[in-house]
């Protein structure tokens, strides 16, 4: 019997022991908690990074996703009209070429000019669908269905349910805890929560690790991600302008052409130089053209601006050749009809009725006369 009493002694002291100790891992003892507090900070801290890493890629994965769907169906919508751009392009050369109209080809070239204009147009067009496809598209669509976003997210999911198992096994060791109170020094009870409180400490150091595994891992995905999505931004927006600058070229020289055209057809008839005398001669001094006078006929004006209104063909090499909206620098007039000047870098005579004197010009305009 005394040495069941002492077995039974030595039983009750070690379980004293353990019971020390599992409260102090799991603070039930209120003092000599604070190293574990400091673990189960931590482990808090490492868990809701994941949280957040999660969200994070999850959300930008969703964007990109949109992206791509955006994407292609501009791409299919935009292809569609490139198909109706070209067709139109192809029926207005078709008349340009084709038309019989006897009253004038005018339409006919500017018919012709539009189409050649939209082909060009819808040529643009395709570029910039082809560069959405292969610059934006394709990029964020590998991503997206990439591994490296799938195993950064599995390995968060396996750290979730170690945690998971973890708490579930923490509720082990407390119930048995509460089992050695009820039945102290019952040996069975005490293996059962020496194995417990082993399983619980290896969890927790594997979802220690496992957990800066899966926020290394989530976190250089969430990296690329911001990345990746910037600059195939940027790459979108930087096709969409480089289209519409050649677009609007394009329809820049279309619209000049077709207005001068215009002009031309509903400008009043040119005034007439048949009765006009011929142009005084011309010498060239030190590179600069000047004009004879002719028994003192020329009437110093004064140099002045003048916007051509009607076309002109120079006849010979001392007169200027004029296109309507071409501006002038006007040196001389004459008392018989005729200017001198310059336009474009070159120096002629030209009949003064043919242009207009302006006081203001656009800088832009002053610098095509020279």
């Amino acid at each position: 019997m005394e040495a069941i009493r002492k077995q039974a002694s030595r039983f009750r002291e070690q379980v004293a022991r353990q019971q020390q100790a599992v409260l102090k891992q799991f603070g039930a003892g209120g003092y000599g908690a604070s190293d574990n507090l400091i673990t189960d900070e931590v482990e808090r801290q490492q868990h809701q990074k994941l949280e957040k890493l999660y969200i994070s890629t999850r959300t930008a994965k969703h964007f990109q996703r949109d992206i791509v769907r955006g994407v292609e169906g501009h791409i299919i919508t935009g292809s569609k009209q490139v198909e109706i751009g070209t067709k139109l392009s192809e029926d207005s050369k078709k008349y340009g070429s084709e038309n019989t109209c006897t009253s004038g080809n005018t339409l006919s070239k500017a018919a012709l000019s539009f189409g050649r204009a939209r082909a060009h147009m819808e040529k643009e067009r395709g570029n910039l669908l082809k560069a959405l496809g292969t610059q934006v598209a394709e990029p964020l669509r590998a991503m997206v269905m990439g591994s490296p976003l799938e195993d950064a997210r599995h390995l968060a999911q396996r750290y979730d349910r170690m945690r998971q198992e973890a708490e579930s096994q923490t509720i082990e060791v407390s119930k048995r805890q509460a089992r050695m109170r009820e039945m102290p020094g019952n040996h069975d009870l005490v293996m059962k929560l020496e194995s417990a409180e082993t399983k619980l400490h290896d969890l927790k150091a594997n979802m220690s690790i496992l957990g800066k595994e899966a926020a290394s891992a989530m976190a250089a995905v969430e990296g690329q991600q911001q990345r990746l999505t910037l600059q195939r931004l940027i790459a979108m927006v930087e096709a969409e302008r480089t289209y519409h600058q050649r677009v609007l070229q394009i329809l820049d020289q279309l619209e000049s052409g077709m207005i001068s055209e215009r002009q031309r057809l509903e400008a009043p008839p040119a005034p007439s130089v048949v009765d006009m005398p011929s142009p005084p001669p011309f010498e060239e001094v030190n590179g600069v053209y000047t004009s004879q006078t002719h028994d003192e006929s020329t009437d110093c004006m004064g140099y002045f601006l003048g916007e051509v209104m009607y076309p002109y063909n120079g006849e010979s090499d001392t007169e200027l050749n004029l296109s309507i909206g071409d501006y002038v620098v006007v040196r001389k007039v004459t008392n018989n009809g005729w200017a001198e000047g310059e336009c474009k870098g070159k120096a002629g005579w030209f009949p003064f009725a043919y242009i207009e004197k302006r006081e203001r010009v656009l800088a832009s305009k002053v610098t095509e006369v020279f």
